[in-house]
């Protein structure tokens, strides 16, 4: 028997606040630390977009895509953005749509209060011309779904989410809860993920969507200066209970379990995610000084700024787009090849320009040698 929505059952009444208050203060302490990380990095927006599309990737894995970070920075080097050709392609373009959704979302929570209007746009923009392109984009359903093996019946399913009828009035009662006074924000946070995802208000992309929303919210309630905290890494690489934390909220009523496992989460992976900017700021100063001696030339930060935002790139797009002087652009190029800063991740071959990769920086990204 599939585990229907918890109807009536939201906020939840009675959380086991001291269970909870062990892991409270070290999960608001570990934003708090990562926050003061980001607040030192210059232009964290473009030395930290490898993790952004590192969150993209791992969210998206989550819904089952194959892509990795090297594979989407790949195909966007080759510059077929439209291509959904094979699996593997319309798995990364899933990818960029998620990354585009996250910075639209990031504008315009600038004009916006986190919102169903602000969900919807953002839903809008997550699923242009992608697979679920033709599952009412930005709409609520106004159909029963349910959740469980691929071509199952609703009577076969794990999981059925609210229903079409009291949709409406479940994302109103949810809206209201985002802007209600609540004892811990990151428990108000971890309550307002769980409820979206128990929803499920459109077709498709509800779990990218419901991820998406934790940084938009942190930023929202003031604990971090821009949406750059990324929860996918914990989530997929603790998959099966994510899920089953999930679903034992309607079928058990155990908020208190999921909001210790969301809590767990934070802590874990603010310390992740701290690592992995301090590692990046420290590339970057490295290199910025090995830049300015190295070339001699005022194009030098500038080039390496490019590398950081997009660390696999044909040197073609370089020279083109990297608002470098094109002699200049080229001579930096082959210096920093010669030098091992950046490798050939394909040589050039007739028409074709090489394509390159800034292997430290992705490796870093990746918490691995992986390049």
């Amino acid at each position: 028997m599939p585990v229907h929505y918890h109807e009536g059952r939201f906020p939840p009444a009675d959380l086991d606040w001291p269970r909870l208050l062990p892991l409270i203060g070290p999960a608001n302490a570990a934003v708090a630390l990562y926050e003061g990380v980001l607040h030192g990095i210059p232009n964290p927006n473009v030395l930290l977009s490898p993790l952004t599309t590192q969150e993209a990737v791992l969210s998206s894995r989550i819904e089952g895509t194959q892509a990795t970070i090297g594979e989407v920075f790949e195909f966007e080097a080759e510059g077929e953005p439209g291509d959904e050709s094979t699996a593997k392609k319309a798995d990364i373009h899933e990818v960029l749509n998620y990354r585009a959704a996250l910075a639209e979302a990031s504008r315009l929570l600038h004009d916006l209060p986190l919102s169903q209007r602000l969900i919807r746009l953002t839903h809008e923009r997550l699923m242009q011309g992608v697979r679920g392109r033709n599952k009412a984009p930005g709409e609520y359903r106004r159909i029963p779904n349910w959740i469980g093996p691929e071509g199952c019946t609703i009577e076969q399913a794990r999981f059925v989410p609210c229903s079409a009828e009291a949709l409406p009035g479940a994302m109103d009662a949810w809206e209201a809860y985002i802007h209600a006074d609540a004892p811990d924000v990151l428990i108000q946070l971890a309550v307002v993920h769980a409820e979206f995802e128990a929803i499920h208000p459109f077709l498709d992309g509800n779990g990218r969507l419901g991820r998406l929303i934790i940084p938009l919210f942190l930023k929202s309630k003031g604990l971090l200066s821009a949406p750059n905290f990324y929860l996918s890494e914990y989530f997929e690489g603790h998959r099966d209970e994510y899920y089953e934390r999930l679903l034992a909220v309607s079928r058990d009523g155990d908020w208190t379990g999921w909001c210790a496992f969301f809590l767990r989460a934070i802590i874990s992976q603010a310390g992740a995610n701290q690592r992995k900017a301090q590692a990046i700021h420290a590339l970057y100063n490295a290199r910025k000084d090995w830049m300015v001696e190295a070339t001699r030339s005022q194009y030098g930060v500038r080039a390496l700024d490019w590398f950081f935002s997009r660390p696999i790139f044909s040197t073609s797009d370089f020279v083109a787009h990297a608002g470098v002087p094109a002699p200049t652009a080229r001579r930096i190029l082959k210096l920093v090849r010669d030098n091992g800063l950046l490798r050939d991740l394909r040589p050039a071959s007739g028409q074709r320009p090489a394509v390159l990769a800034f292997s430290e920086l992705l490796n870093i990204c990746e918490g691995r040698a992986a390049f």
